[in-house]
């Protein structure tokens, strides 16, 4: 059989995360517990008196396994069932006071685990491993499209931010169209701009976050008194598709319209379609097209316009 190394490398990553949160130790955390029944206790902490069906279903164990599993959680004390008010034939599951103690017990182990997992780490590494644990999560998930679309806040910027900007637009431009270091730089003079000359009636970052992480943002600068530039409109790979981009628009235009601009202005390039039809779709007329090598070969500037 011909060895497939996407298959062997995730095998590896399995042994090699086990080992590293203890999961092949005898007790989960230096406990009396395996890992199957840590997470029954963590399942009925966090739910209001479910059925064994709901737990068995949520965790895809099978019921005699964990109708054993649940009787030796209520041998322990640690668990009482009662009847269902909506149907007799059910019993709901809640853990007991000595339960509950359990609970944050293991909870607690839990927590001081992943702390010193995570000491050793730079305070710049530990993004990395977050976005890194994300996109597993991502791509591994249950897909549906019945989905409901992701929970996008968009807030005003706050320290940080602006490095996280310019890296990401840096990043992303030079791995998906090739631009070169040139473009981070422009980058960098913009944000620097907008955090020493900025208006605040008149001019305003807005960063897209999706369950905490940064995934997108947008500008709008003055140009000049009825004129507003809209700048740096960015949306990362793993959150295209749900509107981010649209969204990050929205609240740009709008701003732009309180604010008493009667024009917003906005310079992409030729290359950028997805973009160049988001555009298209609020309004925005093309204007001007200006060839240019200001950080790659053969490029195409274009200067688009809305009227308001």
């Amino acid at each position: 059989m011909r060895r497939d190394p996407t298959v062997a490398a995730v095998r590896h990553f399995n042994r090699f995360y086990t080992q590293k949160i203890g999961v092949l130790d005898e007790g989960l955390l230096q406990s009396e517990f395996s890992l199957t029944e840590a997470r029954v206790i963590y399942e009925l902490y966090h739910r209001e008196s479910p059925t064994a069906t709901e737990i068995s279903r949520e965790l895809a164990l099978d019921a005699g396994y964990l109708s054993r599993l649940l009787r030796n959680f209520s041998n322990q004390g640690l668990i009482e069932k009662v009847p269902s008010a909506l149907d007799a034939r059910q019993h709901l599951v809640r853990l007991t006071d000595k339960g509950e103690q359990t609970f944050n017990r293991l909870n607690s182990s839990s927590n001081d685990t992943i702390r010193a997992l995570l000491s050793p780490l730079r305070a710049d590494e530990r993004p990395r491993l977050l976005d890194a644990m994300q996109t597993i999560e991502e791509l591994l998930g249950e897909r549906s499209t019945h989905d409901a679309p992701p929970n996008i806040l968009l807030r005003e910027h706050r320290p940080g931010d602006m490095g996280w900007v310019v890296q990401r637009h840096g990043v992303l431009y030079s791995q998906e169209y090739g631009w070169d270091m040139r473009f981070e730089a422009l980058v960098a003079g913009i944000t620097s701009r907008f955090i020493q000359e900025r208006d605040p009636a008149r001019e305003r970052c807005w960063i897209a976050e999706l369950k905490g992480r940064p995934v997108g943002s947008v500008f709008l600068v003055r140009d000049t008194k009825t004129v507003a530039k809209l700048r740096l409109l960015l949306v990362e790979p793993s959150a295209r598709g749900h509107g981010v981009g649209t969204k990050l628009m929205d609240a740009c235009l709008q701003f732009a319209r309180e604010a008493g601009y009667r024009k917003v202005r906005l310079w992409t390039e030729q290359q950028l379609h997805s973009a160049r039809r988001m555009y298209e779709r609020a309004g925005f007329t093309l204007v001007g097209k200006e060839p240019h090598a200001m950080f790659g070969e053969g490029l195409m500037s274009e200067t688009w316009e809305l009227k308001l």
